[in-house]
């Protein structure tokens, strides 16, 4: 008799491989029920991205599309492969991100669902994928448009396979919020006068102007170096530091220290530090330089303080100190005048500022005597020295700042501020007084120094002026003009005060539209 069954104990596990059944002895209606989907080492399939249980339906469609996407002009929405999507832009613009991940042959599709992309565009984010090849953001901005996107590779990323009624697909701009905002033609201009973000949102492309923006950062002034009694003068103090770069593409009249590239932006937010003026020197015995101004900062680019303005030439008096620019050169009735101090320090290229000037002590005749001190540095020339003009003479001018009209208009940073002067006539008897005057600060914000004149009356009269030195101009990064002391050799003799330096400021401009 024929065995038809095997009992469940007959044969050991393993023991029949596939080798020993022959073909067609074992047929679907004795497989019937007999090993479960679940039991299979793959029991799924996927199709266009989804994956489908064995056993269970589904409808198999190049994409599947959704419900209408409503945009409201901030909601971003993440979009998967092998989903069409229609897009309202009636009331606002709209955002939608690509996939995070890729796999060649994912497929999306985008259709303008009321034909507005023309008045409220649509942002496709590239969620660091490439698009078209470039790392960049798109925008939709016609109406009806309708697109295809298929992910190739790394190097390509999504491509436009399918594209109708597409007229300036690509074209984006950029777009950042922070600081006060004015715009100039197609650009729009953040200026920053105190510490902030500049938060880029998204970053333009080839075209749509690109993904750089021009900068002009400025940091803050110095002080003035104190006067103190003994016919001291203080020197001016050095201008904040001044960086420029335009966009080649911009039109604006940049300043001769322009770097020429402008600074590459991604969609992110930049901490903004605006440097504040150093205070003037404090009077005394000896005199102090004035405080050094701090150093503004946006993304790699640091524009450095001016150096305090210097006190004067004798045991414990302090020197003019380094910066953006340098502080200038104090000055003592009873020493030489110092040196001023040296500017683009830390050293940049092209050059943030200039060296102070150095003070001055020379007589002008005899038992007569001049005190001038330097003036500071500036962003586009040193600070001048102190010294006479026959019988008369000043403290050294604050250099020179520089001109830039990156806010569409013409302004100045980053002048320095002037030396502080005196002169007087110490002959007994004499009827006369020898002029003397503090430098004037530079122009792009530099205080004036202190000057200090005697009446025109027989001697020991006391002198006229009392002022300090003159403050620098804020957000302009202007050093402060050196100080003074108020007095002669009979008569009580006051130290004034230097000038504060300016704050500086941070703008940053880029084409919007």
């Amino acid at each position: 008799m024929a065995i038809d069954k095997i009992g469940s104990k007959a044969l050991t596990d393993c023991s029949v491989v596939a080798a020993d059944i022959a073909p067609g002895t074992v047929t679907g209606t004795q497989l019937a029920g007999s090993i479960a989907n679940a039991k299979l080492a793959n029991s799924t399939v996927t199709i266009n991205g989804t994956s489908i249980a064995l056993g269970a339906s589904a409808s198999i469609a190049a994409l599947a599309w959704q419900s209408v996407v409503v945009s409201d002009g901030s909601t971003v929405t993440t979009m998967v492969a092998g989903r069409g999507y229609f897009l309202n832009n009636t009331s606002a613009a709209g955002i939608v991100k690509l996939p995070a991940g890729g796999t060649a042959g994912d497929t999306i599709a985008i259709k303008d669902y009321a034909g507005n992309f023309a008045t409220n565009k649509l942002t496709i984010q590239r969620n660091g994928h490439n698009i078209q090849g470039a790392a960049n953001d798109s925008q939709i901005g016609t109406n009806r448009a309708s697109i295809v996107l298929v992910y190739v590779d790394a190097t390509k990323g999504w491509l436009y396979t399918n594209e109708s009624n597409v007229n300036v697909l690509g074209a984006l701009f950029t777009a950042a919020t922070g600081g006060t905002v004015t715009t100039s033609g197609d650009f729009k201009i953040h200026s920053f006068t105190g510490d902030s973000n500049f938060v880029v949102s998204q970053v333009g492309n080839c075209a749509g102007g690109g993904n750089k923006v021009s900068y002009v950062v400025v940091a803050g002034g110095a002080g003035g170096g104190a006067g103190s009694p003994n016919w001291t003068m203080g020197g001016g103090g050095g201008a904040g530091g001044f960086r420029e770069a335009k966009v080649p593409s911009d039109s604006y009249t940049d300043s001769p220290l322009d770097a020429g590239t402008g600074l590459t932006v991604a969609a992110q937010t930049y901490p903004i530090t605006v440097g504040g003026g150093g205070a003037g020197g404090t009077p005394g015995a000896p005199a102090q330089r004035g405080v050094s101004g701090s150093n503004s900062v946006f993304s790699t680019i640091t524009s450095h303080g001016g150096g305090g303005g210097g006190g004067y030439n004798i045991p414990g008096g302090q020197g003019a100190n380094t910066g953006g620019s340098g502080g200038g050169g104090g000055n003592s009735c009873n020493s030489p005048g110092i040196a001023g101090a040296n500017g683009n320090t830390p050293p940049v290229s092209p050059s943030q500022g200039n060296a102070g000037g150095d003070g001055n002590r020379p007589f002008a005749g005899p038992s007569s005597y001049q005190n001038f001190a330097g003036g500071g540095g500036g962003a586009t020339a040193a600070g001048g020295d102190g010294g006479p003009t026959g019988d008369a003479g000043t403290g050294g001018a604050g250099g020179a700042g520089a001109t830039t009209h990156i806010t569409g208009s013409p302004v100045v940073y980053s002048g320095g501020g002037g030396g502080g002067g005196a002169g007087v006539d110490n002959q007994p008897g004499s009827a006369s007084a020898i002029a003397g005057r503090g430098g004037d600060g530079g122009t792009g914000g530099g205080g004036n120094g202190m000057t200090v004149g005697r009446t025109h009356s027989p001697h020991n009269i006391p002198w006229s002026s009392s002022s300090t030195g003159g403050a620098g101009t804020a957000n302009t990064g202007g050093g402060g003009g050196g100080g003074g002391s108020n007095g002669d050799n009979n008569t009580p003799e006051f130290g004034r005060p230097g000038g504060a330096g300016g704050k500086g400021v941070v703008i940053i401009r880029y084409k919007f539209q």
